[in-house]
């Protein structure tokens, strides 16, 4: 008799992602470019070199807050990781923001231990205030785990984000009206060369809850997430069933569908604003106003973006109506005075050229 629908569920979802690692791993770990494609095979034109070596087993962490979602994901990685000779280790965040959040850690830790990881840590972190506290401890837990990542070098964390936190993640996205590309949800692969996996995206939480049923692993039901005063609580116990009520059934497959479907086309959108950026700029390297107004607005204003970042705007501080007001510089002119955006960055016309510089 086979594992419980669920446990397989997770058990292939992980299984998929690790092979996944597995190849970019050895692709990018043999010497001369060398692609394995077989037993005792190398890929045509690629020459043998017997003195090579395997590059050493990747290290994949999970990132674990003892929740549902995150426990679930834990229990697969130890499952599959010896199976295809991957090294699994685990880290919990301690984020300081309850009471006996330490010892809760610790819990995390003994019982990522007992699956059979190792490594195993826990780290604590300082949530600030900067953007929320949300997005402050998103920031502070990102920080961490890239320097523990660093740190071990381990190629891959994976994270428990499911279906359902994907359509909050959309919801969340069309609430601060930021274009498409806050529509596009969180990404299956991200983070520097590829290090985030998020496995769990196609399946729903439910499924991720009742594979830990099914193997009797204890979880922690983290009480921010049915506390009102944060945006996404309310979204996913008010928001989302209004949502169903009124719609029907289905509403977070939709929702999960667009953000594939934005990212797609957001993707496709950043491409061709790469491409075009070097005919708008002059020898200097100053943006043409008349052949950005040229340009079809989603890739105009995709450049201007670009640009506003490099000069120093912060990112996660630039929002769709700075550079909609920095667009009408170009589509409407009317000798308006510079524009101030995050950062100290001051966008400004001169002599048909846009200026985007600090200061």
């Amino acid at each position: 008799m086979g594992p419980h629908p669920a446990v397989a569920a997770i058990r292939l979802a992980v299984r998929r992602v690790l092979h996944d690692i597995l190849n970019d791993h050895q692709t990018s770990g043999r010497p001369g470019g060398q692609v394995l494609v077989g037993p005792g095979r190398q890929a045509f034109g690629a020459y043998p070199d017997r003195t090579a070596e395997r590059p050493p087993s990747p290290l994949v962490l999970v990132a674990c807050s003892g929740g549902a979602d995150s426990m679930a994901l834990a229990s697969a990685l130890a499952f599959e990781a010896p199976k295809l000779g991957v090294r699994a280790g685990g880290v919990t965040v301690d984020h300081g923001l309850q009471p006996g959040s330490d010892l809760r850690a610790d819990e995390v830790v003994l019982r990522l231990r007992e699956l059979g990881l190792d490594p195993v840590e826990s780290i604590a972190v300082t949530v600030g205030r900067d953007g929320g506290p949300e997005a402050a401890a998103r920031d502070a837990r990102y920080g961490a785990l890239d320097a523990l990542a660093e740190r071990h070098g381990a190629t891959a964390i994976l994270l428990g984000h499911t279906r359902d936190d994907q359509a909050e993640t959309v919801l969340l996205g069309l609430a601060r009206g930021s274009g498409i590309r806050s529509l596009s949800g969180m990404a299956a692969v991200s983070g520097a060369g590829g290090r985030y996996r998020r496995p769990f995206l196609t399946l729903d939480r439910q499924t991720a809850r009742k594979a830990c049923m099914a193997q009797s692993l204890p979880v922690w039901d983290d009480p921010h997430n049915t506390d009102p005063a944060y945006t996404r609580s309310r979204l996913r116990h008010e928001g989302l069933p209004a949502l169903e009520k009124a719609l029907g059934k289905g509403v977070v497959e939709a929702l999960a569908r667009t953000a594939q479907l934005s990212r797609d086309d957001a993707d496709a959108l950043d491409a061709w604003a790469s491409q075009a950026e070097p005919s708008v700029r002059d020898a200097a390297g100053l943006l043409e106003c008349a052949k950005l107004y040229a340009l079809p607005p989603a890739v105009r204003r995709r450049i201007l973006r670009r640009a506003a970042i490099e000069a120093g705007a912060p990112a996660g501080s630039l929002f769709a109506r700075h550079i909609e007001e920095v667009d009408r510089l170009i589509t409407g002119w009317r000798g308006q005075g510079a524009i101030n955006l995050p950062g100290k960055v001051v966008a400004r016309r001169q002599g048909g050229r846009l200026v985007i510089r600090q200061g």
